[in-house]
């Protein structure tokens, strides 16, 4: 396998404009399905008559149905074409949503969260794969930064948007509107996303070659070690898109309306870094910039646990750091993709598929970790600190940045004159 695979040249690819807004709405539809429902989680607890615990598991199967479902959908995307596996996976999330309105119990409700994320997989598995079949360089890590910008502020913003939602309906009316979401994307999909994976750049179909596929992966270090990163910043990002309602609704009063405005605050500052990266990436190397965020966000986690720990501060202690944090993983999650996916062009869905599982594996892990720890502002406090700092050391242990190679500035797209469906060529 090699560690580079340069896309065909052809200027019939979608313009970069209306690719990124496609993407982007398909990128989003994980994290609206993760967030939406957060302010409405003491609601469940009582409605449901369970445990926060237990409601925090629901957040935890969704994480468990996205990382899973990539690892089966970025194969096939593949070996299939991107938009199959595409419309597919949309279309069962769309059932799932829709089912969760008559859920009876917080068992049913964890089971349809987590189909509810292998479906909302797709999406996020086939945005990054379109992106690394149609660009390479520094152009793939801009494009990476708009993504990136959805995934980071759609966590943010979700909670703003299910608290509005809240002010109209019931928790399940949340679900509808995700439903709605999912139906919308269909046609767009359809109409507005070619196939960018020609046949005779496919691989073989099959479980041996997939799992010969990963094994290649995963024998490059830099290429593991790019992931972790990947997934620890974003698990940085999960601890406090579990524990925040919990901390701002129960510690320090917020009612639900109050809390979706200050999460949402959150989004200005992920903002604010992933459109400050692509102008960074003019004058600086993706690997350059990750070394400066990750033991950045590393040090603000050590200031938010220490006021954690005092009390210093109130409420804004808590605020200020998280939202330091929020901008240094903003400035992270971008490149460390893209430095990834530069490596393994030719199995791009494959590669996509563990970058995505890494990160909401990890965040699967860290979302129940809060609640362990007393969803309280020192058990925030230290989730973030953990997940950054562990990226920290895979950063310097792991990837060694230093012996990354500068990737390569080319803005390349791929012939889609050769996509219409015909015989899968085995690569």
């Amino acid at each position: 396998m090699t560690h580079s695979s340069a896309p065909d040249r052809s200027a019939s690819a979608p313009s970069r404009t209306r690719l990124a807004l496609v993407l982007g709405a398909l990128v989003a539809l994980g994290p609206l399905t993760i967030d939406m429902y957060l302010p409405a989680l003491p609601t469940i607890t009582g409605e449901l008559m369970t445990t926060e615990a237990a409601v925090q598991l629901t957040l935890t199967g969704t994480l468990v149905g996205l990382a899973l479902g990539q690892l089966v959908i970025g194969p096939l995307s593949d070996a299939l074409g991107r938009r199959t596996p595409l419309l597919a996976g949309t279309a069962l999330h769309v059932l799932a949503s829709a089912s969760i309105v008559a859920a009876p119990n917080i068992e049913v409700l964890g089971l349809l969260r987590l189909l509810q994320g292998v479906g909302a997989a797709a999406g996020a598995v086939v945005a990054l794969a379109v992106v690394r079949d149609l660009f390479t360089g520094r152009p793939a890590a801009t494009l990476l930064s708009r993504l990136i910008l959805v995934m980071g502020a759609a966590p943010v913003i979700a909670p703003t948007l299910g608290g509005e939602l809240l002010r109209f309906t019931s928790w399940r009316g949340v679900f509808v509107a995700l439903a709605v979401y999912g139906l919308v994307l269909l046609p767009v999909v359809w109409v507005s996303l070619p196939e960018t994976l020609p046949p005779r750049r496919r691989r073989r179909p099959g479980v041996r070659s997939t799992l010969s596929t990963y094994r290649g992966l995963l024998r490059d270090r830099a290429f593991v070690g790019l992931v972790l990163v990947a997934g620890l910043a974003m698990a940085g990002l999960f601890s406090y898109v579990s524990g925040s309602s919990f901390v701002y609704q129960q510690q320090f009063g917020l009612d639900q309306q109050q809390f979706g405005l200050l999460f949402g605050a959150g989004a200005v500052w992920l903002i604010a870094a992933t459109q400050l990266n692509p102008v960074l990436l003019r004058w600086f190397e993706p690997r350059q910039v990750l070394v400066v965020a990750i033991p950045a966000g590393t040090g603000v986690a050590v200031v938010l646990l220490a006021l954690a720990l005092t009390g210093t501060g109130g409420l804004f202690g808590i605020v200020v750091p998280l939202w330091g944090v929020l901008f240094t993983c903003g400035l992270a999650l971008p490149n460390a993709p893209a430095l990834a996916l530069s490596r393994h062009g030719e199995s791009a869905g494959t590669a996509a598929a563990l970058l995505g599982a890494a990160q909401f594996g990890v965040g699967a892990l860290v979302s129940p970790l809060v609640g362990l720890l007393g969803n309280d502002a020192v058990a925030l406090g230290i989730s973030v600190f953990a997940a950054l700092g562990t990226a920290v050391l895979v950063l310097v242990l792991v990837v060694r940045p230093w012996e990354l190679a500068d990737i390569d500035d080319d803005a390349e797209a791929v012939d889609l004159r050769d996509s219409a469906p015909g015989p899968v060529v085995p690569t």
